[in-house]
């Protein structure tokens, strides 16, 4: 699995976020994209989703095109979904659901890892004794821990994180890492964050500010 990011650009308005980018992610790496808050670390990752779409250039994913500007929202949202995960503090959860509800819901579009239940996923997490509680009823450290699941246990080749241990306790920072260690291998793993418990593990690093 290879992302391949030529010549891409965004701009809000007048003002561009980043430009003339070009990068290759790979399977099986790690990659940490960093630079300061407000740099356009969290919109470049929303690019390489799908989710925010290209002011010019283009990504190719195993040398096929995925998305090049504007026009392209349709295709990108369907490889979007095939191909990746994705957790990140602006992403919302169903409140009105029980984490076991959830994670069965999500399963229905997009399959869990082979040879696990949502049980063991919730065991895993430590969310068992919440289970069937709505998680309208959880802290932010127990929400964070059910976006990190429902990331890193779907069956995608690509899992993308934008400061995935935000809100998390020390206990929380122990699970990312056992997580980022039992389940990413063959994977490609890009990780947005300026902290360096986070993108420790990070074989290559990218920082934003060398395409502003």
């Amino acid at each position: 699995m290879e992302i391949h990011l030529q010549n891409a650009g965004k701009k809000f308005n007048r003002e561009w976020i980043f430009r003339k980018l070009n990068y290759q992610f790979t399977s099986t790496q790690s990659y940490a994209i960093t630079g300061p808050n407000g740099s356009g670390k969290s919109t470049l990752l929303q690019c390489i989703a799908g989710s925010t779409n290209l002011s010019e250039g283009v990504i190719q994913v195993n040398n096929g095109e995925w998305k090049s500007n504007d026009n392209n929202i349709a295709q990108s949202s369907i490889l979007n979904s095939q191909l990746l995960s994705i957790a990140a503090p602006y992403l919302e959860l169903i409140e009105e659901m029980t984490a076991k509800e959830f994670l069965q819901f999500h399963q229905s579009f997009k399959p869990l890892l082979p040879n696990i239940t949502v049980n063991e996923i919730l065991l895993i997490v430590g969310l068992t004794k919440a289970a069937d509680k709505q998680i309208r009823y959880y802290s932010s450290g127990m929400k964070q821990r059910l976006k990190l699941a429902q990331a890193f246990f779907s069956n995608v080749p690509i899992i993308l994180l934008d400061e995935p241990c935000t809100n998390l306790d020390v206990a929380g920072f122990q699970l990312y890492h056992q997580l980022i260690k039992n389940y990413t291998t063959n994977r490609l793993v890009i990780v947005c964050s300026n902290d360096e418990q986070e993108i420790n593990f990070c074989t290559n690093r990218l920082n934003i500010l060398d395409w502003k």
